[in-house]
This record gives structure tokens, C-alpha cells and sequence, in this order.
């Protein structure tokens, strides 16, 4: 028998030989299926690209005098249109234009991604919500963020606080499954605005962490995590500093572990008396560079602000090496939608300044590229 199907003449060898080819096929068809279905969306992400995070492109959009100009200059791209007479309306459509580039992301990338863009669109929402809760929190009705939200259950929430008071609150949060970090927080008699802020990003990497994407992409997912966490961290730590508070509250902000700020790190940094020794304290990171080298500004200025446009740098850096990192899924993807994110927050600046006559070197402090390092 065995003398049988080994003969090249007879069926069954071919048979076999057919078999082990049918196998062989599948296996390759199943492990490449899931890098496949990145390479159209990847691929037109790249081809478009992000120019609004380029050092000389925003200088040419700074030097504009009116905000027609600027507009003929922005949509000269085919993933622009920008339209409006004011900065309001101007920046209302920049924000539809990320809402927009945002649903196409989604659309064009495999199903098992749609839930991380839905979760992804919460965080803009989230930040509505967040303003919205301070408002109310501070006797304010300034601007209603109604007409801003993206998702439906936004504007409903959003609609029920505004009816809401300060009393109410906690208990309407808990019933949209907010942490219970956030309602004690705002159950305070008088709740800390850094610690809200703190607190959402919390609830906003607690759903990131839990949402399901492809398995192969399940550990860039976990990596761009831990860099968000990284920034984040860096950032809610210079504010407290810069607002002269004590450890034992610092010591609450923690995010978890991030890529390069681990706990012990963390603990480092809380106890510093300082901005310039937190700064020390972050020394062997990819950030201490961008930081150190704004050090001398923040002496003179005492804002923190300034560090914040070298955080998000460093920041776009890692993003850049995790996509070249991971070019086959949704390496490219993350790259394209954090960087459009700046992009748009950049345009903003700009039509704000243009609007307000100011020169192109008061400007540029305030806008965001990729570091280079």
C-alpha cells in the first residue's frame, strides 16, 4: 500500500501530493489574510499624509494676513475643506474635518477595528463632557457643548448635566458607567479640577485597554497605550508642580505603567520639590532631552504650557516608531489618526493668531511638530 501511493503513476500519490498543497495553502492564506486587509487603509493614510506637522508648511500658513488666504492655502488638499467667515466657524469645521477623516479611518479599515474608532471618537466627546462638568461645577453656563458632541449618547448626557446640579450629578454619571474615582472626586465639596482631569483620561484608558481589535494587533494596541500613558503622566505631573502640590495628592495621578515612566520612575518624579528635579527624574527618557531644553523658557515664563508643545513632540516620535515598527497592521493607522489630531489642533492656532494680528513668531511657540529625536 504504502509502496502504492508513494509511486509518481499512481492516483493516490497525486492525491496526497494535492493534500499537502491544500494544507500548505490554507496555512499561508490564514496567516497573511489578517495583514491584507491593513494594506488598502494603510496605504491611503500614507498617501495622504500629515504636511500640518511640518516645521516649514506651518511657517508659510503663519505668515497669512487673512483668513481667506489661510483657507485657499489649507485646501489646496484634497482631504481639506474648510470653510466659514470667522474663527469659530473656521475651527468648527476643522473639528468636522477630524470627525470626518476620523469616520473614513474607520470605513476603510477591517471591522474589528470600528469599535477602537468608536472609542477613539469618545475621547473627543469625553472632553465636552469634562468642560461641561466644570462648568457646572463652577456656576458657569458660558458655552453649551451640546452642538459640538459627535455621538448621540454625548449629546444626551450632555443635555441631562446642563439640567442637572452639582447634587444630582454623581448619581447621573454612574448611570453612563462612569468610574467611581470620577463620582467621589465630584461628589467633593469642592472637587479638584486637575484630579477631573486626571480621572477621565483614566476612564478613557480603561475602555481603550478593554475594546477588542485584531489579535495581531492586540500588542501595538497595549504599546500605544503605555506611550499615552507615558505623556500623560509627564504632563499631570508639570501641572502639579507648577501648582505647588504635595506629594501624597501627586501620588494619586498615576496612570499605571507606561512605556518608559514604570512606577518607580513615577514615585521619582512625585517626589520631586520641583520642576527642574522632576525634570532630573525623567532623565533616561526618550522626553528629557525636549524637556531639559525648555527648561530656560519656563524660568523665564513660569508656564507650562511651553512644555507641553515639546511633550507632544516627543510624543508624535513615538507614535512614528511605533508605526515603523509595526507597517504590517495598525502601525500607519495610529500614526495617521494621532498626528491629524495635531494637525487639526495646529490649524487652530493658526486661524486664532491670524485672526488676532499676530506675528508669525508669536505663533510658532504654540504649534506642534514631531521632534526629531
Amino acid at each position: 500500500m504504502l509502496e502504492e501511493i508513494l509511486n509518481p503513476n499512481s492516483i493516490f500519490f497525486w492525491l496526497l501530493i494535492l493534500s499537502i498543497l491544500t494544507v500548505v495553502f490554507a496555512f499561508i492564506i490564514r496567516y497573511f489574510t489578517p495583514y491584507v486587509k491593513f494594506i488598502y487603509p494603510n496605504a491611503k493614510f500614507e498617501a495622504i499624509g500629515n504636511p500640518f506637522l511640518i516645521e516649514k508648511e506651518l511657517q508659510v500658513l503663519a505668515e497669512h494676513t487673512s483668513l481667506d488666504a489661510f483657507k485657499d492655502r489649507v485646501n489646496v488638499l484634497r482631504d481639506y475643506q474648510v470653510t466659514g467667515d470667522t474663527v469659530s466657524s473656521i475651527q468648527s469645521s476643522l473639528d468636522q474635518n477630524l470627525l470626518q477623516t476620523m469616520r473614513m479611518m474607520q470605513n476603510d479599515s477591517p471591522k474589528k477595528m470600528h469599535a477602537f474608532y468608536e472609542i477613539y471618537l469618545q475621547r473627543i466627546d469625553f472632553y465636552l463632557v469634562k468642560n461641561e462638568i466644570k462648568q457646572k461645577l463652577q456656576g458657569s453656563s458660558a458655552e453649551s457643548y451640546l452642538d459640538k458632541a459627535i455621538l448621540p449618547i454625548t449629546r444626551d448626557l450632555l443635555d441631562r448635566i446642563n439640567h442637572s446640579t452639582k447634587e444630582t450629578m454623581p448619581a447621573l454619571l454612574a448611570s453612563y458607567d462612569f468610574d467611581t474615582e470620577l463620582i467621589e472626586e465630584l461628589s467633593k465639596e469642592n472637587p479638584d479640577m486637575l484630579q477631573i482631569d486626571i480621572l477621565f483620561d483614566k476612564q478613557f484608558l480603561r475602555r481603550l485597554k478593554d475594546v477588542s481589535v485584531p489579535r495581531n494587533c492586540e500588542q501595538t494596541k497595549q504599546d500605544f497605550i503605555k506611550h499615552v500613558i507615558d505623556m500623560l503622566l509627564i504632563k499631570h505631573l508639570l501641572r502639579a508642580k507648577h501648582l505647588s502640590y504635595p506629594p501624597e495628592v501627586c501620588k494619586t495621578m498615576f496612570l499605571g505603567e507606561g512605556k518608559q515612566i514604570a512606577q518607580w520612575r513615577f514615585e521619582q518624579m512625585v517626589e520631586a520639590p520641583d520642576i527642574p528635579q522632576l525634570i532630573t527624574a525623567v532623565e533616561g527618557t526618550t522626553y528629557f532631552s525636549a524637556l531639559s531644553g525648555a527648561s530656560d523658557r519656563y524660568g523665564k515664563e513660569k508656564s507650562v504650557h511651553l512644555f507641553e508643545q515639546v511633550i507632544h513632540g516627543s510624543f508624535l516620535q513615538r507614535v512614528r516608531e511605533l508605526s515603523l515598527q509595526n507597517y504590517q497592521t495598525i502601525g500607519p493607522s495610529l500614526r495617521f489618526l494621532v498626528s491629524k489630531e495635531f494637525e487639526i489642533q495646529n490649524l487652530k492656532v493658526i486661524v486664532k493668531g491670524i485672526a488676532e494680528q499676530l506675528s508669525k513668531e508669536m505663533i510658532q511657540p504654540n504649534l506642534v511638530t514631531e521632534a526629531t529625536s
